[in-house]
């Protein structure tokens, strides 16, 4: 057995400090990421060649590969790699929708119509055929449905949304669990295998309330949204004391069978789903676990800039590694208004990406070395995810240099003769024949925004009627009143609330059909006390929600609570969540809000966080459309000598590693796909 790796202060000479001065160095100091700045000019030629990019793959699949799922771009051949349903072509529906291109957006749509089924005895990944395939599907669906996208389809007559409800149906028995947490993979025809694993990851769990919610809503089905609700319940209902949440769980049992707690791989998108489910519904139990989670995860995972491992009980070191699917985390902080440390963190993650072209799988912080076994990029988009937001939300220019050095390096070493293609070794640059749809899906799509937005953004996303989140395969998911406002608690003037079973209207001078609700309307020049903890500010985000509704505290309401796994861990669970939850009249009601996080690694997690001076960052990203450009605090090209030092702080010299046998003794795999 590999004993124990421990890392002991050695004073400035420690490895991590040094690592994180000698990285950070190359990404921070003025003039070391090119030698001049994306000018207007540029950022429109930049645009064009990711628009070329796109079609360069979009076309070599089309030629070589299509109707199967994958292009081998080496090879100019194809693959089936998920389910044999033309994955490419539905994954990149929406962003031909971005581009504009309606004339292939429509043939690809009606194709998909004719030919797609999914009554195939295909054994399939939950997880990813619903990021991929049933998220492409509806964001295609909405887009061609609706005039105001100005790529309405005169023929469409609903199809995708039928082979989307189709989908879901069949991944319905994967849910069939005592706890509520779906299997890994489910066939399409029969249902789950007699012999399919236990065992999922918690991103599979937690990753399927966007795709299902929207679904719900538009088929009126409700079934589809309650299981990935009771998905994300069975997994938090099984958090630790410290509210973090392992790797992968038994869904039978409930019980952690990897207790190794991160914000990258197999636990991700989990985090991102919480508060992306909120910004899109309105469901404020999905901004309470988010709360709690990104608190836990502040003070256990974050040692500014990096994020670690740790074991979820204690909180102890068991693996000093940056993986490439973290790098989403900045953007997911700037959609909770929490960017100064997104900024530093951000800039961490791209002095990896300088240091080798590309960001490998995995990174060891404490050896500063590619780590063994995960020296590939598979096209991963996280980084360039990251970077469009802090664009976004900064106008800093600093972030349009670093997408053009990663549009190089994928121009340099990535681009092979029909697409493309994997790097599988970031220090050789050697490349490997696989070209993984999110590809079109993600990486293209957020480098073309990013470069759109700096020259005046012509699209969807950024001048289309509706405000868009994005799911974790990039697909486009409007805020609709038919999405967004179905359930929410209070809405414009005259608008609806649901805050009892009355289901009353709020007329123009504010009183009510039915005397039971109660909403109050939200001044938006309000200024929030830096005193009130996050579950009782008062603010909201401009453009979704208008006003504040009392709501019950979720904590109450709902009696979320961790299960003790060492009582219950020789018995099947099959428990409902909902048995625990207490009477809803018997509750004290308070008001609930719209998240604003500031600083909370300062404070233990059993502390309320304090909002700041984050407020107007939630009135400048996606969620409003604004385009005004807001300055933030070291961001500018004159600070970034401050901006460095105040993040070459690296990782505590206290660290103590206690990696687990299984993680010492062998590779840590990397799910397929973004998560």
């Amino acid at each position: 057995m590999m004993q124990p790796m421990r890392l002991r202060s050695q004073g400035r000479g420690s490895p991590l400090l040094c690592l994180s001065a000698a990285l950070l160095a190359v990404a921070l100091l003025p003039g070391a990421a090119v030698a001049d700045g994306v000018t207007p000019t540029e950022a429109l030629r930049l645009r064009d060649e990711v628009k070329d990019m796109f079609y360069h793959a979009f076309d070599g699949y089309m030629q070589h590969a299509f109707p199967l799922d994958e292009l081998r771009p080496l090879s100019c051949q194809g693959e089936d790699s998920l389910g044999g349903y033309a994955l490419t072509l539905i994954d990149s529906l929406d962003t031909l929708a971005l581009l504009g291109d309606k004339e292939r957006f429509a043939a690809g749509v009606e194709w998909v119509g004719k030919n797609v089924r999914f009554d195939i005895n295909k054994t399939v990944s939950v997880f990813e055929t619903n990021i991929r395939i049933l998220g492409g599907l509806l964001s295609a669906h909405l887009i061609a449905s609706d005039y105001a996208t100005g790529m309405k389809i005169e023929s469409y007559d609903d199809q995708l949304l039928h082979l989307a409800a189709d989908l879901a149906q069949r991944l319905l028995p994967a849910f069939d669990t005592p706890t509520g947490i779906p299997f890994g993979s489910v066939n399409l025809l029969y249902g789950v295998d007699d012999d399919e694993s236990k065992i999922t990851s918690t991103a599979g769990g937690g990753t399927l309330t966007l795709e299902f919610g929207v679904l719900s809503r538009l088929t009126n089905n409700t079934v589809f949204e309650q299981v990935t609700k009771n998905s994300v319940r069975g997994i938090w209902a099984r958090r630790s004391k410290l509210n973090l949440v392992g790797a992968h769980i038994n869904v039978f049992t409930g019980e952690w069978t990897q207790k190794d707690a991160g914000i990258g791989t197999s636990i991700d998108s989990f985090y991102e789903y919480l508060l992306k489910a909120y910004l899109l519904f309105g469901d404020e139990e999905y901004l309470y676990v988010f709360e709690e989670a990104y608190k836990a995860a502040m003070h256990y995972l974050h040692h500014d800039p990096w994020y670690i491992e740790v074991n979820m009980n204690s909180g102890a070191t068991v693996w000093p590694l940056f993986n490439s699917l973290q790098a989403f985390w900045p953007g997911l902080q700037v959609l909770a208004g929490d960017v100064d440390p997104a900024i530093r963190t951000h800039a961490a993650f791209f002095s990896v990406w300088k240091k080798y072209g590309f960001t490998p799988e995995g990174f060891n912080l404490a050896t500063s070395t590619v780590q063994n076994g995960q020296r590939s990029y598979p096209l991963r988009p996280e980084l360039i995810e990251s970077t469009y937001w802090l664009f976004k939300a900064t106008r800093d220019f600093r972030y349009l240099d670093v997408g053009r050095d990663i549009l190089a390096s994928l121009q340099y070493a990535a681009k092979c003769p029909c697409g493309y293609c994997h790097i599988s070794d970031v220090e050789t640059h050697k490349q490997d024949d696989h070209m993984e749809s999110f590809f079109l899906a993600e990486t293209v799509k957020y480098l073309w925004l990013l470069f759109d937005l700096a020259v005046g953004p012509d699209n969807i996303v950024e001048n289309g009627p509706y405000k868009y989140i994005f799911s974790t395969e990039g697909h486009l998911l409007p805020a609709t009143p038919e999405i967004s406002l179905v359930d929410e608690h209070c809405l414009y003037s005259e608008a609806f609330c649901n805050n009892s079973t009355d289901r009353g209207y709020i007329s123009a001078d504010g009183s009510s059909k039915h005397p039971s609700v109660n909403c109050t309307h939200f001044d938006e020049r309000q200024t929030v006390s830096s005193q009130n903890s996050l579950s009782n500010v008062l603010s909201t985000t401009r453009g979704y929600i208008k006003g504040v509704c009392p709501g019950l505290s979720h904590a109450q309401k709902l009696g979320i609570s961790y299960h003790d796994n060492t009582v219950e861990q020789n018995s099947r669970s099959h428990e409902n969540p909902d048995e625990s939850y207490t009477d809803q009249s018997s509750v004290q009601i308070q008001s609930s809000s719209v998240i604003l996080i500031s600083h909370p690694a300062t404070s233990p997690p059993d502390e309320p966080l304090e909002t700041g001076s984050r407020t107007q960052y939630l009135e400048n990203i996606v969620v409003t459309g604004d385009s005004e450009p807001v300055e933030v605090s070291g961001s500018s090209e004159g600070s970034t000598e401050n901006l460095a030092e105040d993040t070459t702080l690296g990782i505590s010299e206290q660290i103590e590693v206690t990696a687990a046998e299984e993680v010492a003794s062998q590779d840590i795999h990397i799910e397929d796909g973004t998560s």
